[in-house]
């Protein structure tokens, strides 16, 4: 018989055995503010594998997790996967009707949710036929159970024998274009992830605190806040309320995290919030990460200029779990995705399926050991995405003659104005660029000849004038080019964007 590949021997048994047993793995800095050690994890992921068979749940059954960054979340998702069961977290900021469709794709089981959370989720449940167990973590409506009554006496079980290659968790795609996506992940691409990216790049040490405002339940979050720091014995700050500027300025130089990993937008903000009010922020932080979308340049380079940490900036996918291609600490270029990670390789193809020069834009392929088994009862989408061992991954990059890839934007937001390429992002990072603006988004729009060209939706920083507008055409006219200059800007409150930060252009495109 094989060896067991089960991935919870290698992220939370192990590390009793090696000692870590009363260190601390998860510490909570909302709510109760409790702690888990490596060995409370280890007792408690094994008595929750417990309880689901003994409430007959069986394996390769779905347990659908619609939990909050709290100590339970790890718990839930190692247990159920301690009993060959597949864990599914879920997005926590959907809507009723998006956790129904949800549910009723994924065929769940099993669902344990945040006493916090009841109220969006509960209307799902009525169109559920699969669902048998709702679990509430906190006080439970009639109905569920509660948490602790679900545990009862159960004793830990071990981690049942699973192969590498046998599906571990799914995880849904953000939907930023419709409906959620089931991505379903084996057990060896954890452990992959951690070894490339996490090791080799972010190079994460036992000694490390991680705080990540990217949650839990996607792929970034998931790698940031739960496998890396496994990996290595090192340690997690929770977050399970909104991380808003003030907050998380104030975990930094309260809780003394040595990683930081957000999103752009979300450093755009901090940047932001720290310039307006003159901050001298006291951090322990070594090292911050970005993903989600390309980082801007000036983003990167004005949280460095005040917090003097580097921004490690990152391209990954759902379908990838974790980051592929990135920027290297003490290498960084800012305003680019650096190179592939080690274990990947990546290139660029036209429409034909063609490699391009250097220089020209093309779609990234990328290929490496975290790549999914697929989508979940979507035949057509994973064959047009999942090409053998190449991974379609839906962005426009351009190579540099140092190799390097540059961000140009997804495949539905290029446009092309007087027959070339535009790339959406290379505008929206110039206009960041300027002093009153926070945030910019760019989609083309129609004009009088229904000719397509660039139109800027633009969030202006705090105090500053809409008269500024009147200074941007010009301003990237002499930045990038006279015709890539947006000939229509909006000013607006906020941009629309998925839980995972990246901007919703396609809301925006249905405006214009």
């Amino acid at each position: 018989m094989s060896e067991n590949q089960n991935a919870a021997l290698w992220f939370v048994e192990r590390h009793v055995d090696e000692g870590r047993g009363a260190k601390v793995a998860f510490r909570e800095i909302d709510g109760q503010q409790r702690t888990l050690t490596y060995e409370q994890l280890s007792m408690e992921s094994g008595r929750f594998a417990a309880a689901l068979t003994d409430h007959g749940v069986r394996r390769e059954e779905r347990v659908a997790m619609i939990v909050l960054d709290q100590i339970e979340f790890p718990v839930v998702f190692w247990g159920a996967i301690k009993a060959g069961a597949v864990p599914v977290p879920m997005n926590t900021l959907l809507s009723s009707s998006v956790y129904a469709a949800t549910l009723k794709d994924s065929r769940a089981t099993t669902l344990v949710v945040s006493a916090a959370l009841w109220g969006t989720v509960a209307p799902a449940l009525e169109d559920a036929p699969d669902l048998r167990t709702v679990i509430v973590i906190g006080d439970a409506p009639d109905g569920a159970i509660d948490y602790t009554a679900f545990m009862g006496d159960a004793q830990p079980m071990q981690a049942v024998a699973a192969e590498a290659d046998e599906t571990a968790f799914w995880l849904y795609s953000s939907g930023s274009t419709g409906l959620p996506k089931g991505v379903r992940h084996v057990h060896s691409s954890l452990k992959a992830t951690a070894d490339t990216f996490g090791a080799q790049v972010l190079g994460l040490r036992e000694d490390d605190v991680v705080f990540s405002v990217a949650k839990l339940f996607f792929a970034y979050g998931l790698g940031n806040g739960l496998t890396f720091p496994l990996a290595v014995g090192a340690s997690t700050l929770l977050l399970g309320g909104r991380p808003l500027p003030d907050v998380a300025i104030d975990i930094v130089e309260a809780h003394s995290p040595t990683i930081f990993c957000g999103v752009p937008t979300f450093f755009a903000a901090l940047n932001a919030y720290v310039e307006a009010r003159g901050l001298d922020v006291s951090s322990s932080l070594r090292l911050c990460t970005s993903a989600g979308e390309a980082l801007p340049r000036e983003v990167g380079e004005a949280w460095e200029k005040q917090l003097g940490t580097e921004i490690v900036d990152g391209v990954g996918s759902t379908e990838m779990l974790h980051i592929f291609l990135s920027n290297r600490p003490g290498e960084i270029v800012y305003g680019t995705s650096g190179t592939a990670v080690p274990g990947y390789d990546v290139r660029l193809v036209d429409d034909d399926g063609q490699e391009v020069a250097d220089g020209e834009i093309g779609e990234l392929l990328v290929c490496g050991p975290s790549a999914a088994e697929g989508y979940w009862n979507r035949r057509e989408k994973s064959r047009a995405t999942f090409e053998g061992h190449w991974t379609r991954t839906g962005d426009k990059y351009e190579r540099t003659s140092e190799g390097r890839y540059v961000y140009c934007g997804r495949t539905d937001d290029m446009f092309k104005v007087s027959g070339i390429w535009v790339s959406p992002f290379e505008i929206e990072q110039t206009l960041v660029e300027h002093p009153a603006i926070l945030e910019a988004a760019i989609v083309a729009h129609s004009d009088e000849q229904g000719l397509d060209k660039p139109k800027a939706f633009v969030v202006l920083k705090e105090g500053q004038s809409p008269e500024v507008v009147g200074e941007l055409k010009e301003f990237v006219k002499e930045k990038i080019g006279k015709w890539k200059y947006p000939r229509w800007i909006d000013v607006v409150d906020d941009l629309p964007k998925t839980a995972t930060g990246k901007i919703q252009r396609f809301k925006l495109r249905e405006t214009v």
